[in-house]
Protein backbone atom coordinates (compact mmCIF):
# COMPACT_ATOMS: atom_id res chain seq x y z
CA UNK A 1 0.00 0.00 0.00
CA UNK A 2 1.28 3.49 -0.92
CA UNK A 3 1.73 5.82 1.99
CA UNK A 4 0.24 9.05 0.57
CA UNK A 5 1.39 11.00 3.56
CA UNK A 6 4.99 10.20 2.68
CA UNK A 7 4.53 11.55 -0.85
CA UNK A 8 3.86 15.13 0.21
CA UNK A 9 7.35 15.92 1.54
CA UNK A 10 8.85 14.32 -1.57
CA UNK A 11 6.75 16.57 -3.83
CA UNK A 12 7.75 19.58 -1.80
CA UNK A 13 11.39 18.63 -2.14
CA UNK A 14 11.01 18.32 -5.90
CA UNK A 15 9.25 21.71 -6.04
CA UNK A 16 12.01 23.35 -4.03
CA UNK A 17 14.64 21.87 -6.33
CA UNK A 18 12.90 23.27 -9.44
CA UNK A 19 12.42 26.80 -8.06
CA UNK A 20 14.36 29.20 -10.32
CA UNK A 21 17.58 30.44 -8.80
CA UNK A 22 17.68 34.09 -7.79
CA UNK A 23 19.96 36.01 -10.14
CA UNK A 24 21.19 39.56 -10.46
CA UNK A 25 19.37 39.81 -13.80
CA UNK A 26 16.07 38.85 -12.19
CA UNK A 27 16.57 41.36 -9.39
CA UNK A 28 17.31 44.16 -11.85
CA UNK A 29 14.26 43.25 -13.93
CA UNK A 30 11.96 43.45 -10.89
CA UNK A 31 13.50 46.76 -9.81
CA UNK A 32 12.93 48.16 -13.30
CA UNK A 33 9.28 47.08 -13.14
CA UNK A 34 8.93 48.99 -9.86
CA UNK A 35 10.49 52.09 -11.43
CA UNK A 36 8.12 51.89 -14.39
CA UNK A 37 5.10 51.48 -12.14
CA UNK A 38 5.82 53.90 -9.31
CA UNK A 39 9.16 55.65 -9.82
CA UNK A 40 12.65 55.38 -8.41
CA UNK A 41 11.51 55.95 -4.82
CA UNK A 42 9.49 52.73 -4.98
CA UNK A 43 12.67 50.68 -5.22
CA UNK A 44 13.94 49.41 -1.87
CA UNK A 45 15.64 46.19 -0.98
CA UNK A 46 12.44 45.18 0.81
CA UNK A 47 10.11 46.00 -2.10
CA UNK A 48 12.30 44.08 -4.54
CA UNK A 49 12.56 41.12 -2.18
CA UNK A 50 8.78 41.08 -1.68
CA UNK A 51 8.18 41.09 -5.42
CA UNK A 52 10.52 38.12 -5.77
CA UNK A 53 9.00 36.23 -2.85
CA UNK A 54 12.16 36.25 -0.79
CA UNK A 55 13.86 38.27 1.94
CA UNK A 56 16.17 41.31 1.66
CA UNK A 57 19.14 39.21 2.77
CA UNK A 58 18.86 37.23 -0.46
CA UNK A 59 19.04 40.43 -2.51
CA UNK A 60 22.18 41.58 -0.69
CA UNK A 61 23.96 38.47 -1.91
CA UNK A 62 23.77 39.89 -5.43
CA UNK A 63 24.00 43.68 -4.97
CA UNK A 64 25.58 45.77 -2.25
CA UNK A 65 22.51 47.94 -1.76
CA UNK A 66 19.91 50.19 -3.34
CA UNK A 67 22.43 52.54 -4.96
CA UNK A 68 24.16 49.77 -6.86
CA UNK A 69 20.84 48.22 -7.80
CA UNK A 70 19.55 51.47 -9.29
CA UNK A 71 22.78 51.94 -11.22
CA UNK A 72 22.25 48.50 -12.72
CA UNK A 73 18.66 49.42 -13.57
CA UNK A 74 19.80 52.63 -15.27
CA UNK A 75 22.37 50.72 -17.29
CA UNK A 76 19.70 48.19 -18.30
CA UNK A 77 17.51 51.06 -19.53
CA UNK A 78 20.35 52.65 -21.48
CA UNK A 79 20.94 49.38 -23.31
CA UNK A 80 18.04 50.54 -25.48
CA UNK A 81 19.93 53.60 -26.74
CA UNK A 82 21.05 53.33 -30.36
CA UNK A 83 24.22 55.28 -30.99
CA UNK A 84 24.96 56.81 -34.40
CA UNK A 85 28.16 56.33 -36.34
CA UNK A 86 30.43 59.35 -36.02
CA UNK A 87 30.17 61.49 -39.16
CA UNK A 88 32.54 64.50 -39.25
CA UNK A 89 30.43 66.02 -42.04
CA UNK A 90 27.37 66.22 -39.78
CA UNK A 91 28.59 66.22 -36.17
CA UNK A 92 25.75 68.49 -35.14
CA UNK A 93 23.06 66.23 -36.58
CA UNK A 94 24.69 63.22 -34.93
CA UNK A 95 24.71 64.92 -31.51
CA UNK A 96 21.08 65.99 -31.86
CA UNK A 97 20.04 62.47 -32.84
CA UNK A 98 21.89 60.89 -29.92
CA UNK A 99 20.62 63.45 -27.41
CA UNK A 100 17.01 62.86 -28.51
CA UNK A 101 17.51 59.11 -28.40
CA UNK A 102 18.86 59.16 -24.84
CA UNK A 103 16.08 61.48 -23.67
CA UNK A 104 13.38 59.30 -25.25
CA UNK A 105 14.77 56.12 -23.69
CA UNK A 106 14.99 57.71 -20.25
CA UNK A 107 11.44 59.09 -20.45
CA UNK A 108 10.11 55.64 -21.32
CA UNK A 109 10.97 54.57 -17.77
CA UNK A 110 9.36 57.08 -15.44
CA UNK A 111 11.93 59.11 -13.44
CA UNK A 112 14.92 56.78 -13.94
CA UNK A 113 16.93 59.86 -14.93
CA UNK A 114 17.03 60.69 -11.20
CA UNK A 115 19.61 57.94 -10.78
CA UNK A 116 22.01 59.64 -13.17
CA UNK A 117 21.40 62.98 -11.45
CA UNK A 118 22.12 61.62 -7.97
CA UNK A 119 25.82 61.06 -8.62
CA UNK A 120 28.33 59.86 -11.20
CA UNK A 121 26.95 56.43 -12.22
CA UNK A 122 28.95 53.82 -14.07
CA UNK A 123 28.01 50.98 -16.40
CA UNK A 124 28.76 49.41 -19.75
CA UNK A 125 25.99 51.26 -21.56
CA UNK A 126 26.83 54.59 -20.00
CA UNK A 127 30.39 54.07 -21.19
CA UNK A 128 29.13 53.07 -24.64
CA UNK A 129 27.13 56.30 -24.97
CA UNK A 130 30.00 58.43 -23.70
CA UNK A 131 32.31 56.75 -26.22
CA UNK A 132 29.86 57.57 -29.01
CA UNK A 133 29.70 61.22 -27.93
CA UNK A 134 33.49 61.46 -27.80
CA UNK A 135 33.80 59.83 -31.21
CA UNK A 136 31.39 62.36 -32.75
CA UNK A 137 33.25 65.32 -31.23
CA UNK A 138 36.82 64.14 -31.87
CA UNK A 139 36.25 63.14 -35.48
CA UNK A 140 34.64 66.56 -36.02
CA UNK A 141 37.89 68.23 -34.98
CA UNK A 142 37.13 69.55 -31.50
CA UNK A 143 40.09 69.89 -29.09
CA UNK A 144 40.42 67.07 -26.58
CA UNK A 145 39.64 69.28 -23.58
CA UNK A 146 36.48 70.56 -25.26
CA UNK A 147 35.45 67.00 -26.12
CA UNK A 148 35.89 65.83 -22.55
CA UNK A 149 33.98 68.70 -20.98
CA UNK A 150 31.28 68.83 -23.67
CA UNK A 151 30.35 65.20 -23.01
CA UNK A 152 29.79 66.06 -19.37
CA UNK A 153 27.73 69.18 -20.12
CA UNK A 154 25.63 67.59 -22.86
CA UNK A 155 24.92 64.53 -20.73
CA UNK A 156 23.91 66.73 -17.81
CA UNK A 157 21.54 68.78 -19.97
CA UNK A 158 19.82 65.75 -21.50
CA UNK A 159 19.47 63.94 -18.18
CA UNK A 160 18.21 66.99 -16.28
CA UNK A 161 15.64 67.73 -18.97
CA UNK A 162 14.42 64.13 -18.93
CA UNK A 163 14.10 64.18 -15.15
CA UNK A 164 12.24 67.50 -15.13
CA UNK A 165 9.84 66.28 -17.82
CA UNK A 166 9.27 62.98 -16.02
CA UNK A 167 8.50 64.70 -12.73
CA UNK A 168 6.04 67.03 -14.41
CA UNK A 169 4.27 63.99 -15.82
CA UNK A 170 3.85 62.30 -12.46
CA UNK A 171 3.39 65.38 -10.27
CA UNK A 172 0.30 65.05 -8.11
CA UNK A 173 -1.76 61.99 -7.45
CA UNK A 174 -4.07 62.87 -10.32
CA UNK A 175 -1.42 62.20 -12.93
CA UNK A 176 -1.39 64.19 -16.17
CA UNK A 177 -4.57 66.12 -15.30
CA UNK A 178 -2.98 67.31 -12.06
CA UNK A 179 0.12 68.38 -13.99
CA UNK A 180 -1.95 70.43 -16.44
CA UNK A 181 -3.89 72.02 -13.60
CA UNK A 182 -0.71 72.92 -11.73
CA UNK A 183 0.89 74.48 -14.79
CA UNK A 184 -2.28 76.48 -15.42
CA UNK A 185 -2.04 77.82 -11.87
CA UNK A 186 1.62 78.74 -12.35
CA UNK A 187 0.88 80.48 -15.65
CA UNK A 188 -1.92 82.46 -14.06
CA UNK A 189 0.36 83.51 -11.22
CA UNK A 190 2.84 85.02 -13.65
CA UNK A 191 0.10 86.67 -15.70
CA UNK A 192 -1.16 88.38 -12.55
CA UNK A 193 2.20 89.87 -11.58
CA UNK A 194 2.17 93.68 -11.44
CA UNK A 195 3.72 95.19 -14.57
CA UNK A 196 5.38 98.02 -12.68
CA UNK A 197 7.53 95.58 -10.70
CA UNK A 198 8.01 92.83 -13.30
CA UNK A 199 7.80 94.59 -16.69
CA UNK A 200 9.83 92.03 -18.67
CA UNK A 201 8.10 89.02 -17.16
CA UNK A 202 4.68 90.52 -17.88
CA UNK A 203 5.71 91.42 -21.42
CA UNK A 204 6.69 87.80 -22.07
CA UNK A 205 4.02 86.08 -19.97
CA UNK A 206 2.44 84.33 -22.95
CA UNK A 207 5.73 83.30 -24.52
CA UNK A 208 6.97 81.89 -21.19
CA UNK A 209 4.35 79.15 -21.38
CA UNK A 210 3.91 78.83 -25.14
CA UNK A 211 6.19 75.88 -25.94
CA UNK A 212 5.99 72.27 -24.86
CA UNK A 213 8.81 70.19 -23.38
CA UNK A 214 10.08 68.89 -26.73
CA UNK A 215 10.34 72.39 -28.22
CA UNK A 216 12.11 73.67 -25.12
CA UNK A 217 14.51 70.74 -25.14
CA UNK A 218 15.30 71.34 -28.81
CA UNK A 219 15.97 75.04 -28.28
CA UNK A 220 18.22 74.40 -25.30
CA UNK A 221 20.17 71.80 -27.23
CA UNK A 222 20.60 74.13 -30.19
CA UNK A 223 21.91 76.86 -27.90
CA UNK A 224 24.46 74.45 -26.43
CA UNK A 225 25.58 73.31 -29.88
CA UNK A 226 25.85 76.92 -31.10
CA UNK A 227 28.26 77.60 -28.26
CA UNK A 228 30.12 74.36 -28.86
CA UNK A 229 30.61 75.16 -32.54
CA UNK A 230 32.68 78.22 -31.64
CA UNK A 231 35.33 75.92 -30.11
CA UNK A 232 35.81 73.70 -33.14
CA UNK A 233 39.35 73.59 -34.46
CA UNK A 234 39.84 75.06 -37.89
Amino acid sequence: MIDKGAEIPARRRRSARTKPALTRQAIVAVALDLVDQAGVDAVTMRSVADALGTGPASIYRHVTGKDELLELVLDRVLAGVRVPTADPRDWRGSLVALAREVRQVLLAHNDIAAVAMSGPPVGDNLARIAEALLAILRTAGFPDEVCAWAVDRLSLYVTADALDTARQRVAGSGGSEAVRRRWAEVAQYYRDLPADRFPHTVALRDALFAAGPVDRFTLGLELLLDGLAAHRSG
